[in-house]
């Protein structure tokens, strides 16, 4: 093989590994498992008992400092899992210790303590909807206590953080506090 030949393969094999590298990086964890909404926000539509089942990924690496982390903390604050002085929207050691106690009191497999789909899905077992109408929900009913949340006309999910200001789950932005 002659060193023009060499030459025009190396550069293709760059090129080629340049792509995959580009593309793997734009593909966030949460939209890479093909079953993420893509939504900026936690969302939910029709009947509310499904509404989690699409939701991305918080963890210490993706979404860690978040409205949507909050949320998730508020789930484990309602589960008695997380004090409300813990409840920050940062994706954290405590947050981890206690979504991994949860996925393992829910069965969530794996007990890995990052709250993905499949978490989210098990957590929407526990939305409830006091005046029983079937796409209203204003409730996540934790073991220990419920967490107000509700969804708004465009399906977004709204809660009350420490301060008692209504805010919304979204995963791009943190104002909870």
């Amino acid at each position: 093989m002659n060193s023009r030949t060499k030459r025009t393969r190396l550069a293709a094999c760059t090129i080629g590994l340049l792509t995959a590298a580009t593309l793997a990086l734009s593909t966030s964890p949460a939209s890479a498992s093909g079953t993420y909404s893509g939504l900026a926000y936690v969302y939910g539509a029709g009947i509310f008992q499904d509404d989690w089942g699409n939701e991305g990924i918080v963890s210490t690496s993706v979404n860690t400092s978040s409205n949507a982390t909050c949320l998730w903390q508020k789930v484990l604050w309602a589960s008695g899992l997380l004090s409300s002085s813990e409840i920050d929207g940062v994706f954290g050691n405590a947050t981890v210790t206690a979504t991994k106690k949860w996925q393992e009191r829910e069965g969530v497999v794996p007990a890995d303590g990052v709250a993905g789909t499949d978490t989210w899905y098990n957590a929407g077992i526990y939305l409830i909807d006091s005046d029983d109408a079937d796409t209203a929900v204003d409730k996540f009913a934790g073991s220990k206590y419920a967490a107000n949340v509700s969804r708004d006309s465009e399906g977004r999910y709204n809660f009350y953080d420490g301060d008692g200001i209504k805010r919304l789950a979204g995963y791009d932005y943190r104002t909870c506090s």
